[in-house]
């Protein structure tokens, strides 16, 4: 199925459900001598990963056969060093492409850090394997089409998680934001792409894909200061995951609000979560780590974290519950929230957010409050909203998103519209 027919599916399914510090070493090759691993390798989790994000682990020439157009490419699935959300190294597993026409812009050839939005998190979902053809639901080839034609390289993370037996850690920020920054680190030293450490970084994503990226805007100037980020481009952004799990909890889209559960208790193995549940709730996680996008939408729609948990507990009362650490769900809920404390998390280059005017999935008033906090911070930030539901959004905006990253590789001045 290509993006157009998919579109179109869940488009018919929507309608008739809501009817109804440091600066690191660079990074080396290291194993990655040549791009030669077995499939099966990259997404094999590595005995010890590297302390230095963004060396490549391991990496193989592809063809992505869900990225539409023809383009004239080489592409690799790679395999790199991130860090977790407690300082740890881990693997991520992710895709690069590079034009195959030599660039004839200023400088070395400009990369987009692409971050996808939400797949699933079954390990058939992630991004890089349905791009190379294993195809599911990915709809987003079109993002990269878009990028490609421009002329610029794209790093595209799957995110961490979807690794052979490991849980992808969905909207946890740190750990997304890191992976985001690492594949931008490790995209040079992947063999025979010809990029250069000094290139022009862009960020990109929506929706979950949008969280990511501002999160990696964030941390761009603490997290990774050698890379020489231009600017961001976030839609769909769910800002406040409370916010968003109030309107997800029994809603048509409920199987997003599971997702979230699960990769949270990932990325925070120390929360409490299948203690919590009944023979309903731990079905319900089953199959959330089991299918992609559509089956996560059809197969949850209508669930509530009251009817799958043994206690009924209603959602103020899941953040009311605490890990072995000390820490409850609600104060790590709020620690992914976006636009807070940016004193510390300063961005030093321009952001465009965007929305749409009919999003049914992320509530309208987040993606408002991100957007303002951000101006308040003295973020440039231009706005755009369009007239689209959650996901023809994505599409609508390829155009503008891929001409303001194009504008920031010039070195252009962005337009403020705070």
């Amino acid at each position: 199925m290509k993006r157009s027919a998919l579109v179109t599916a869940l488009a018919a399914l929507t309608a008739a459900l809501l009817g109804g510090g440091l600066v690191p070493e660079a990074p080396q090759a290291s194993a990655a001598a040549a791009c030669t691993a077995a499939d099966a390798d990259v997404y094999a989790p590595p005995a010890s990963v590297p302390a230095t994000p963004g060396t490549v682990l391991a990496c193989r020439a592809v063809t992505l056969s869900q990225v539409p157009g023809t383009l004239a490419m080489s592409a690799w699935k790679v395999r790199y060093s991130s860090t977790d959300n407690q300082g740890r190294p881990v693997a991520v597993s992710g895709t690069l492409a590079v034009p195959t026409a030599p660039w004839t812009g200023s400088g070395p050839r400009p990369v987009v850090a692409f971050h996808p939005g939400t797949l699933g998190l079954g390990p058939q979902c992630a991004f890089s394997k349905q791009l190379a053809g294993a195809y599911q639901d990915e709809y987003e080839g079109d993002n990269i089409a878009a990028l490609l034609r421009a002329g610029y390289a794209v790093a595209a993370t799957d995110g961490p998680g979807y690794l052979d037996g490991r849980t992808h850690t969905y909207v946890a920020g740190t750990d997304s934001g890191h992976a985001l920054l690492d594949i931008a680190r490790a995209a040079p030293a992947v063999p025979g792409s010809g990029l250069s450490r000094q290139a022009r970084v862009g960020l990109w994503g929506y929706s979950e894909g949008g969280a990511a990226s501002l999160w990696a805007a964030q941390l761009a100037g603490s997290y990774a200061p050698d890379l020489n980020v231009v600017g961001d481009a976030s839609g769909g952004i769910p800002g406040d995951l409370k916010q968003v799990a109030a309107g997800l909890d029994g809603s048509a889209f409920a199987g997003f609000l599971a997702d979230a559960a699960v990769g949270v208790q990932a990325a925070y193995p120390t929360l409490p979560l299948d203690s919590l549940l009944n023979d309903q709730g731990k079905e319900a996680v089953r199959t959330a780590k089991s299918v992609c996008l559509a089956g996560t939408v059809t197969a949850l729609a209508g669930k509530s974290i009251k009817d799958l948990t043994t206690a009924g507990l209603t959602l103020d009362q899941l953040y009311q519950q605490r890990g072995s650490d000390g820490r409850t769900w609600g104060q790590v809920l709020d620690a992914q929230k976006l636009g807070v404390n940016l004193g510390t998390h300063k961005i030093a280059f321009p952001v465009l957010q965007y929305r749409g005017a009919l999003d049914e999935v992320i509530p309208t008033a987040t993606e408002d409050a991100v957007r303002t906090a951000y101006c308040a911070a003295g973020v440039r930030t231009g706005w755009k909203i369009y007239a689209g539901d959650h996901l023809l959004t994505d599409n609508q905006a390829v155009g503008d998103v891929v001409s303001w990253l194009g504008d920031r590789f010039a070195g252009s001045s962005a337009q403020n519209d705070c």
